[in-house]
């Protein structure tokens, strides 16, 4: 089973930069991708539907925004859009899958970059989150969360750590949070355990030469149950092409739909 999360920060202008031509490549199974800034009337035929797969989205109220998506090989079992939390449903953050005992979640989590206001809407997201990741993680169901989750955990995962340690994304309270949902609901980061020396930077800035000097982060994770975490087999960043600011994480696991 291949699955691939990718954040496109819009996709109007990823598919323009030829992400779903990529992608038709790449025999995967399940596609999770975040940051649509879309609605359904502004995507194309091939963005609602690229051949061979059952798409899925979550759009965010506000126009040009936020959303996030789900591409499949096969009609999922049953669809979850949203969280049941009104003023975060609103934003376009959730979207889960399911085949048979299996979930499968595009996720997108609040940045709190822009302002104090909406880090503080990212720790009120967080806190609704941790008591759903509990059920999710108590269910005996296996599941992969994939997306876009705006912290990056541990020094390795960003090259400037120092300069980002009062910076949003790398608080200690995010990075804490994130620490604690691993050990106390024993949730597994998939790249993290297959490479624990390889930083895997997912984003970099747009701002001065980031991305050619390799300035990144690692924001895009799998976190998956015990158990199917263990199937993984290997990982990548795919990096010879540029549809985003944020590149796509590509892992397979040995496991049946």
């Amino acid at each position: 089973m291949r699955i691939i999360s990718a954040n496109l920060n819009g996709i109007r202008s990823a598919t323009s930069k030829g992400f779903l031509t990529w992608l038709a490549g790449q025999n995967a199974d399940i596609i999770g991708v975040q940051e649509l800034k879309a609605q359904a009337a502004d995507l194309s035929p091939e963005m609602q539907s690229p051949a061979g797969f059952t798409a899925y989205f979550h759009y965010a109220e506000k126009k040009g925004y936020s959303g996030v998506g789900l591409y499949c090989r096969r009609a999922a079992d049953q669809v979850i859009v949203g969280l049941g939390i009104p003023e975060i449903d609103a934003e376009g953050r959730y979207l889960e899958v399911r085949f048979g005992n299996l979930s499968v979640i595009s996720l997108y989590l609040p940045s709190g970059s822009s302002s104090e206001e909406r880090q503080a809407v990212k720790f009120v997201f967080l806190e609704h989150f941790w008591s759903h990741l509990a059920s999710l993680s108590a269910s005996g169901r296996d599941v992969i969360v994939m997306g876009d989750w705006n912290i990056a955990h541990n020094e390795i995962d960003l090259k400037n750590w120092k300069g980002n340690l009062k910076n949003s994304g790398f608080l200690p309270e995010e990075r804490a949070w994130f620490t604690r949902m691993l050990s106390e609901l024993q949730l597994v980061d998939v790249w993290r355990t297959l490479y624990p020396e390889v930083p895997g930077y997912t984003w970099w800035s747009n701002r001065g030469q980031a991305y050619a000097k390799d300035v990144g982060w690692r924001i895009d994770y799998q976190i998956a149950t015990p158990q199917l975490a263990a199937t993984a087999q290997q990982a990548y960043v795919y990096k010879d092409e540029k549809f985003s600011d944020h590149a796509p994480l590509v892992i397979d696991y040995d496991y049946s739909i």
